[in-house]
């Protein structure tokens, strides 16, 4: 940072200085043409050139070519610049007191002329360099009066009026150089700041950009100011350009939240649906400043990724529990399974003591279904997914659930391309299918095509979609939200993870499985990868 504040400092400021010398010279060039042309044009006005009118025309015309010779060495920067600047400053004293002395002396109020230049060294030249030209301008004004008092009769009461003058010399160069030397350490703290600003909005984007949720900074206007690329993911792209976007245009729900909000600064959250990506999203608002009428920052979480989070908490909770749950339960089932079986062998047994033995044995089975559902949670993490041919990996997936659940073959009507691929892995697949059939078996009116298999590409091309659907009542509205947490289950006899697991593999393999909302049946979609993720 230091370095770059050395560079500042030795480039820029040198080129300032030279630039504004020329504009000093731009103004001795306009101030000498003024006198000639306007001599040449009138000849004497007022006091000007009154004295001396030859004297006045031919120093205004040499003024004004001492001033243009004075244009290239201002370009070309050179020589020095303190030294060019006091041979300009020179030169002036010397017109300018010869411009005097042929107008009347002092009292022709020429050598108020003075004051720019000696401005102008006190602006660009160290400080005793400003005292010592504006000493010379001193020691030129009054050398014109004293030979005008001497020699040609001036009044001697002139002398007031040119030591004013010269104070007036030393408070312009003194006062320019004490402005100039302030406004130079301003200058160097507001190039300081500048840089330190410059690399803390830098670590800011940085911070933003790496946020896992999205960020929008909105002024009192809503105009969005700033913003990372998850808003982008989360809402879609903005149908124009981000700095010239107001979040009225871009999402009107999400502005109504935040009018909302300046109304009630206490209800700083809110749930929404983006139109374009179909996510849920909270929004919460935080002032800019602690003043909501300067704008507000505005973070927007993914529910569905808190969700996520939560299910794989409950995922980890279950999956410490597995070990504990296969020594403590399926020994102890296992012996009273068993026992149950031999006391179904005993003779002479009467129909309540047959009825309460296959309860028993019923339910036992049940349990173990649960034990054998609990512990596929821990296949989650073994997931190699590879390139399956959907083609035949249905057809042969549909023929053995057929047998295995005795289903007749007319029952499952199956539509899918010969040249369609999936990334899944191919047991976690088969277990995904089979409890999305199984559930469309036991809810459908188990007639011909009563359950139906299409599976077909989207568009760009990256995603097979495969739609499981049947001809039962569906799934009630109000039991949609619950449909895939774990232990739900409206059947009496079912475990509640069928579903939960369905979708845990799904993810495991980079894939999506929803429930779909039609007219009449159920439909659940898996949405599949058709490379490795």
């Amino acid at each position: 940072m230091l370095n770059g504040l050395l560079q500042v400092r030795t480039t820029s400021q040198p080129e300032a200085y030279w630039r504004s010398l020329r504009y000093f010279n731009l103004f001795r060039l306009t101030v000498a043409g003024t006198f000639a042309v306007t001599y040449a044009m009138f000849g004497v006005i007022y006091t000007f050139g009154a004295s001396d009118p030859k004297l006045f025309f031919s120093v205004s015309v040499g003024y004004v070519i001492f001033a243009g010779l004075m244009i290239v060495p201002v370009d070309v920067h050179w020589p020095r610049l303190n030294l060019l600047l006091s041979v300009q400053v020179a030169a002036d004293v010397l017109f300018v007191t010869l411009l005097m002395h042929a107008s009347g002396g002092i009292y022709s109020g020429l050598g108020l002329l003075l004051l720019a230049p000696l401005a102008a060294t006190g602006m660009l030249s160290r400080g005793r360099l400003a005292m010592f030209l504006a000493a010379l301008a001193t020691i030129a004004l009054l050398l014109e009066h004293s030979f005008q008092v001497v020699l040609l009769d001036g009044d001697a009461r002139g002398f007031i009026l040119a030591g004013l003058t010269s104070m007036g010399f030393f408070a312009t160069s003194g006062l320019a150089y004490v402005l100039t030397k302030r406004l130079m350490a301003s200058e160097r703290l507001a190039q300081k700041q500048s840089i330190d600003l410059a690399n803390l909005a830098q670590v800011n984007q940085l911070v933003i950009q790496d946020m896992p949720d999205g960020v929008l900074v909105v002024d009192e206007q809503g105009r969005v100011r700033q913003r990372n690329a998850e808003v982008e993911r989360l809402l879609g792209k903005p149908p124009a350009i981000w700095d010239k976007l107001l979040l009225g245009h871009y999402l009107p729900a999400l502005s109504e939240c935040l009018q909302r909000w300046l109304e009630n600064p206490r209800n700083d959250h809110f749930e929404l649906v983006a139109p374009a990506t179909g996510k849920r999203i909270q929004a919460r608002f935080t002032a800019i400043s602690g003043d909501e009428g300067l704008g507000a920052v505005i973070f927007l979480e993914d529910l569905s990724r808190m969700q996520e989070r939560a299910q794989q908490l409950k995922l980890a909770a279950l999956g410490r529990l597995t070990a504990n749950i296969a020594h403590e339960i399926r020994n102890p089932l296992s012996s009273i399974s068993h026992a149950t079986q031999l006391l179904q062998e005993e003779p002479d047994q009467d129909a309540t003591h047959v009825r309460l033995l296959q309860i028993i044995l019923d339910n036992a089975h049940r349990l173990d279904r649960m034990v054998q559902d609990v512990l596929q949670l821990n296949r989650r993490d073994r997931a190699v997914p590879a390139k399956i041919e959907l083609g035949p990996v249905l057809r042969q997936f549909v023929n053995r659930f057929l047998q295995t659940e005795n289903i007749p073959a007319e029952a499952v009507v199956l539509r899918v391309g010969e040249d369609l691929t999936a990334c899944f892995d191919r047991q976690h697949f088969d277990q995904v299918l089979w409890n999305l059939c199984r559930n469309a078996w036991r809810h459908c009116r188990q007639e011909a095509g009563s359950i139906r298999l299409q599976a077909k590409v989207l568009p760009p091309g990256n995603v097979v979609q495969l739609d499981v659907t049947d001809d039962g009542p569906g799934v009630a509205e109000a039991l949609r939200t619950q449909l895939f947490e774990p232990f739900f289950t409206t059947d009496s006899t079912g475990t509640g993870l069928g579903l939960y697991i369905a979708r845990e593999l799904c993810e495991a393999n980079g894939a999506t499985l929803d429930y779909v909302d039609t007219a009449q049946g159920g439909h659940f979609r898996v949405g599949c990868p058709t490379r490795g993720f």
